[in-house]
């Protein structure tokens, strides 16, 4: 009932007359058509009796009766496909709208649900509740709803035309129906729930084993890869052939019911004719009658466990939906405004939802356009606080500022557009390296994005390639070196043109000469501009204006590169560490 609840809020929008009206519209199709239909059973019974009648009146009167009985069914199966017309924008609208806001949602939720949830499996429950949300739109506006309407019609004629004894018969055999098919459909519902589990297992697998590829081959794991996605695969095929067991229980129990009705109606029926108190025109208009029921009732079986099964999937879906915003826009929150791009960090704190605490009343500012980095062990949170200044994450106590605004008083969106940021990781879309620049501006000409690869030293690279800004980049990028990626990154964040600028260990997977191209590039972007860069290679980030290290959640020291080395505290062990390394790697 949640998920139907929740279905018709989109049906019957509340902004959309032409749907509302179009919802009307096809209603109204609807019970027509099924009156038309109620009709002609009766011509059929009238053709026959007017041929038993005398030879004068053969020729003429079921020659009008056809052609009525003709036109009843044309005008019906009009009116039926008027109705689908109709419906199906309001339907595909439906559709889109909750398609639309589950993918807003999703983007809506904070970055701890999705390193909790598999891109595999999530898109598969989207993928499933769409196609399931489809279906059960189709059937119940086309095939349950009218069945409903034809059954409780024609029930009520043939009580008030014959007895009670025919509208009972029919009425309980379908009551007959309908609790068979619910209690074998409830039962068998746990067969196709795990089949669905497992199913959504294998997928997740699968595209994880695709996705990480490479690393499938560097450790000769195929085998391995094989057997685990097969795990899943068994469990679907034991599920799938107790689903298809119990399906030919409840096929063959449907068979019986519907078999008995028709036999005892015709069978009363002909004893009628036999005594002269039904004619023949009447044994076949309650047997079209009965076709015209049982045929969709045959079908409804089949809808209703595929409606059922659409409305888990939907309600898998819906779910999503109910999943709350950890981070949320304060009610009227105004847009962050920069004008120089002061960034504090004031007091802050911040554990994840594990209990690990990561930051400890850490403090320290990047004054308008200024650089510093923050260096420390891996684990340190370094990568935290750059994800706590886009607000992935709230932090538990303490401010962040930029330009004395606390960015939990501000939108999001404005947040995010005045940071751009060059990550360790960069994961492009497979998609063409222009589109993939372009993502810094989703507006920007062809010119700017050229501009932009200049800067970022990518351009005659680009240029080398066959089909230059058109050449496709592969899945998360994979087509392009480290380094190129990087240099995509940068051309990217160029574009962007924020205020504020983060380097996270952007150099960090990269050999020294291309960590030297990139470096060159990352200074012409960060140039007048607010920038805060987290390293790894403490070799980057000497000219920086202060340098933090971070250890155990708190800033350890603080200073320049040289005062740092003189103190000769962790930095400067850190340091020494990393120049043995260098040497040593040199000598190799």
């Amino acid at each position: 009932m949640n998920v139907f609840r929740t279905l018709l809020h989109y049906l019957w929008p509340k902004d959309r007359l032409d749907l509302r009206v179009r919802a009307v519209l096809a209603i109204v199709c609807l019970i027509a058509s099924k009156v038309v239909n109620l009709y002609v059973p009766f011509f059929f019974k009238s053709i026959i009796d007017a041929l038993s009648q005398p030879s004068a009146l053969i020729v003429t009167v079921p020659a009008l009766l056809i052609v009525g009985y003709g036109l009843a069914r044309v005008f019906q199966q009009a009116l039926s496909e008027l109705r689908d017309l109709i419906f199906v924008k309001v339907s595909q609208h439906a559709q889109r709208s909750i398609a639309l806001e589950t993918f807003k949602h999703i983007h809506g939720l904070s970055l701890a649900f999705h390193l909790d949830r598999q891109t595999g499996g999530l898109s598969r429950v989207i993928d499933r509740g769409t196609h399931g949300m489809q279906f059960v739109l189709t059937f119940m506006t086309f095939n349950i709803v009218p069945t409903i309407i034809e059954i409780l019609l024609v029930t009520l004629v043939l009580y008030a035309k014959y007895n009670a004894i025919f509208s009972g018969i029919i009425f309980g055999t379908i009551v007959g129906y309908i609790i068979y098919t619910l209690w074998i459909t409830n039962w068998r519902t746990r067969y196709r729930r795990t089949m669905n589990q497992k199913d959504i297992e294998a997928n997740t697998k699968a595209v994880d084993s695709l996705i990480n590829y490479e690393t499938v081959k560097y450790f000769n794991n195929e085998e391995a890869e094989f057997h685990r996605f097969d795990e899943s695969l068994q469990g679907y095929e034991a599920a799938s052939v107790k689903s298809q067991n119990s399906l030919s229980v409840l096929n063959i129990g449907q068979g019986v019911i519907i078999g008995f009705g028709l036999v005892l109606v015709m069978f009363i029926a002909a004893k009628g004719v036999a005594q002269k108190q039904l004619t023949v025109g009447d044994i076949v208009l309650l047997n079209t009658f009965l076709l015209q029921l049982y045929f969709p009732l045959n079908f409804l079986g089949f809808a209703y466990r595929e409606i059922r099964q659409g409305l888990i999937d939907m309600g898998k879906m819906f779910e999503l939906l109910d999943v709350k915003k950890e981070v949320r826009d304060i009610e009227n929150a105004q847009a962050l405004s920069v004008s120089d791009g002061h960034l504090e960090f004031r007091d802050v704190s911040f554990a994840y939802s594990n209990g690990r605490k990561v930051l400890d009343h850490v403090s320290f500012d990047v004054k308008p356009g200024e650089t510093v980095a923050i260096v420390g062990p891996s684990g340190a949170g370094k990568s935290t606080i750059s994800r706590l200044l886009y607000r992935f994450y709230e932090i538990q106590d303490g401010e962040i500022r930029v330009d004395s605004q606390n960015i939990r008083n501000v939108t999001q969106k404005s947040l995010r557009g005045s940071v751009g940021i060059v990550p360790q990781d960069t994961v492009l879309f497979n998609d063409t390296i222009e589109y993939n620049i372009r993502y810094g501006k989703i507006t920007a000409s062809h010119t700017e994005i050229v501009e932009a690869a200049k800067q970022a030293k990518i351009h005659d690279f680009i240029m080398g390639l066959p089909e230059q800004y058109e050449t496709r980049v592969g899945e998360r990028g994979l087509k392009l070196s480290g380094g190129e990626k990087q240099r995509v990154a940068i051309a990217r964040t160029i574009l962007k043109n924020a205020p504020i600028l983060v380097f996270d260990e952007a150099t960090s997977a990269l050999d020294s000469k291309t960590e030297k191209d990139i470096q060159q590039s990352m200074r012409l972007v960060s140039k007048n501009k607010t920038t805060l860069v987290i390293a790894h290679r403490l070799s980057t980030i000497v000219d920086a204006d202060e340098i933090l290290v971070l250890k155990d959640g708190h800033i350890f020291e603080r200073g320049l590169h040289e005062d740092l080395l003189t103190k000769g505290g962790e930095y400067a062990s850190m340091w020494r560490k990393q120049q043995k390394a260098a040497h040593k790697t040199m000598a190799a």
